[in-house]
């Protein structure tokens, strides 16, 4: 049976969580395979799956397509899809029946961005028995177009602050928080000042637990290289020395081989002349 949202809770303290951000179904049945707790279906699917500048553009059809996919893979991981930009600012009934959406194509959960003005959005959505993840700190669907790429949360005033962001959320009836490229000190303060789970990126190890972008950990994504983003491997540079082979054995004729193809029955070749 796939995890639930309240197995997530109950790590709180107990066991640090580990999610991956994934958007198909080949990705997400590894992930599977290594045992990782959330599965999170992010709209950075745009830019990463779909060359997109960044993921404003993201719509609710590719959403409930990415999340569709990595669904048919998911055995064990806790699900959860990304309501993508204006899916859920437009008001409530929006908000619920996107959501809705998400959970249909096979989601168990959602996560939306903001603090304590998506606090009522929050509530509206957990009040029809949808689950909600929180996001704050950078908030790539907004922060970016204000503020730019910046850490968030260096003063004691914007610490402050994002605590009671988290607060706020929780109060609406979030079961977890990720916490986006916010200074360690503000997203451990966080983490002990709310009763959910905090799940960091680029936030230091005081959080619950971490997620990572599967392409970022892989070495697959070449354009962005974020300083939090640990590179496990680097598949790049292996995945185009493995196309070049490829390109020369076709070209040269050593592709295909004997192994790699089909023959007729024999005799059948005489009987036309080959």
């Amino acid at each position: 049976m796939p995890r639930a949202v309240r197995d997530i809770v109950l790590m709180k303290g107990a066991k640090k969580i580990t999610a991956i951000t994934s958007y198909d179904y080949t990705m997400a049945s590894l992930c599977e395979k290594a045992g990782i707790d959330v599965l999170l279906v992010g709209d950075s699917a745009g830019m990463v799956m779909l060359g997109y500048e960044n993921t404003i553009p993201v719509t609710m059809d590719q959403m409930c397509m990415f999340t569709g996919a990595v669904s048919r893979a998911r055995k064990n991981s806790l699900l959860v899809a990304d309501l993508p930009f204006m899916s859920y600012q437009t008001g409530t009934s929006d908000a619920i029946a996107n959501s809705g959406r998400l959970i249909k194509a096979g989601a168990d959960a959602v996560k939306l961005e903001g603090g304590s003005a998506a606090a009522d959005t929050v509530k509206s959505i957990v009040s029809v028995g949808i689950p909600v993840m929180g996001h704050i700190g950078l908030q790539p669907q907004t922060t970016m177009l204000s503020e730019g790429y910046r850490v968030q949360g260096r003063t004691a005033e914007a610490a402050a602050s994002l605590v009671e962001d988290a607060k706020k959320l929780e109060n609406a009836g979030a079961f977890c928080i990720v916490l986006e490229m916010v200074s360690h000190e503000t997203a451990a303060m966080i983490t002990d000042a709310v009763r959910i789970p905090t799940i960091g990126i680029g936030s230091g190890a005081g959080c619950d637990g971490q997620v990572l972008v599967v392409q970022d950990l892989l070495g697959m994504y070449e354009k962005i290289r974020p300083k939090f983003a640990k590179r496990y491997m680097n598949l790049s540079e292996s995945i185009v020395d493995s196309l070049q082979s490829y390109k020369r054995d076709v070209e040269s004729g050593a592709f295909p081989a004997e192994e790699n193809w089909f023959s007729m029955d024999q005799g059948e070749a005489e009987k036309i002349g080959r």
